[in-house]
Parts: C-alpha cells; structure tokens; sequence
C-alpha cells in the first residue's frame, strides 16, 4: 500500500470512529480533552528511542499519527483546516526554512544554518526582536526544556554567560541566597532563590552542550537501581528500610552506587 492509500486509509478510519455509527469515546473528543493523550503518546516514543526497541517506536509513532488525524477531523468538521493543509504547510515550511538544500542560499556551515534557521522562522512570525520570540516559546513545555531553549536563543545573540567558570560563579552565588532565605525562613525568597539556582544549573548544561533532561533521567535511573538494591539487602535481612541504622543505610547506599556505576 502506497504512503498516499494508507494516509488516506487512517482519515476514512478516525472519520469513520467520529461518525454517528462510530464510537462513544471519539465522538466526544475535542482538540482540548486530546491534549493528556498527545503528550503520554510523545513520551511513550521517547522511551521507545531511549530503550532502542525499534518495533515499539514503528507502534508509538503510529500512535501519534493517530492523534494528528482526529485533530485533522475535528478540525475538519469545525471547519477549521483539513489534513491536506496539516501537510501541505509543513512541507512548505521545510523547504522555506532550508535554503540550503533547495537551492536558494549558499551556506553550509552548522552554525550558519542554525543562525539562518531563526532569521527565517522570526520572519515567519513577524518577530522584530528575539524577546517576542522567546515570549512565544510555549509555557507548557517542561521548564527545564523552555529554560534551556530560552538559554540557547539568547546565546545566539551574544547574551549569555561565556564559559563554566561564570557558571560555577553564579551558581555558588545563587546557591548562598537560597541558603540565606532558608535560614531566613522567607517562603517567597525561597521559591525565589530555588528557582534562580535552577536556572543558572540549567544554563550550565548550556555551556557545557550536556542535555539536561538526559542527564537527569539517567541519574534518576541509577537512583531508582541503587534503592531497589537496598531494598533487596533488607528483605534478606528480614528487615523494612527502616528498620536499618542511618550508617546501615549510608553503607549499603555507597556499596549499590558503586555496583551502578557506568
């Protein structure tokens, strides 16, 4: 089956689901109540990609094609704009934003290209400044994600820290606030505080190229590996976590880390 028929195929399916004579569950959704399933459907491709199951990545994507369709006939019935826009206009928008493929620019360093990227994409959205477009970034996106896209924008127009000495310079100082609020006990100085050590963290990652939502997910695994390896070393003692002394637990939770090291 050509990519045309099958495309074809999956609208007549979610049109047919959308129908009088089709389901309950996808006659009532809208582009709203779809939102949760778009996103649990990005993250089940994600963890897809990170456990390099190829069969269940096909699956997943699939999956997300599918949340395209029914907002393309949702839309579709509201006569908002149908599928064949949907792919038109991204068509369009990569051959617009790539002029270095297609014949229209002569550039083709990497940095370049990103630079050209952006030019082009604030045209788009007759953005006259970089602070429109970092207005537009979405705020439903993961912070740390919109912290590090703001980060990466702004170092392109020079305005950024300059290596990871000022890095580490400003974490320390951040880092002293949020402990002087804390000693303080001022609630609004400490969310403050918090959040301002978090983004100079994040703006590290930057410096250092490291992708800070890896990076966390991995440590966060290990985390996950060495707890489960306590837990396992109590349960043959017969005994619950807490139950073991705070040097019991310090022992066990130095002998897993170094059992889970890369």
């Amino acid at each position: 089956m050509s990519y045309n028929d099958s495309l074809k195929e999956l609208m007549e399916v979610v049109r047919t689901l959308r129908s009088e004579q089709g389901c309950p569950w996808d006659k009532k959704q809208t582009h709203e109540s779809l939102k949760p399933y778009l996103l649990e459907e990005t993250y089940e491709v994600i963890e897809a990609i990170n456990q390099c199951d190829i069969e269940n990545l096909r699956e997943e994507l699939g999956d997300i094609l599918l949340q395209v369709a029914l907002h393309s006939v949702i839309a579709e019935e509201q006569k908002e704009f149908s599928i064949d826009e949907v792919v038109h206009e991204v068509s369009e928008k990569m051959i617009r934003r790539h002029p270095h493929v297609f014949g229209l620019s002569d550039e083709n360093s990497e940095n370049g290209v990103a630079v050209q990227w952006e030019e082009i994409k604030q045209k788009e959205h007759n953005e006259t400044t970089i602070g429109e477009s970092l207005k537009k970034i979405p705020k439903a996106m993961p912070a740390s994600m919109r912290a590090t896209k703001i980060q990466k924008k702004v170092s392109k127009a020079g305005f950024n820290l300059e290596n990871e000495e000022q890095c580490f310079e400003l974490i320390e100082n951040t880092r002293k606030k949020l402990q002087y609020c804390c000693e303080s006990k001022e609630k609004t100085g400490i969310d403050n505080a918090y959040g301002e050590l978090l983004f100079a963290v994040l703006n590290l990652s930057t410096i250092l190229g490291v992708n800070a939502e890896n990076s966390l997910t991995n440590e966060v695994d290990k985390f996950i590996n060495r707890f489960v390896g306590i837990e396992r070393v109590a349960s043959r003692k017969g005994k619950r976590l807490s139950e073991l002394s705070i040097n019991c637990e310090n022992e066990l939770w130095k002998l897993n880390r170094n059992k889970n090291k890369d």
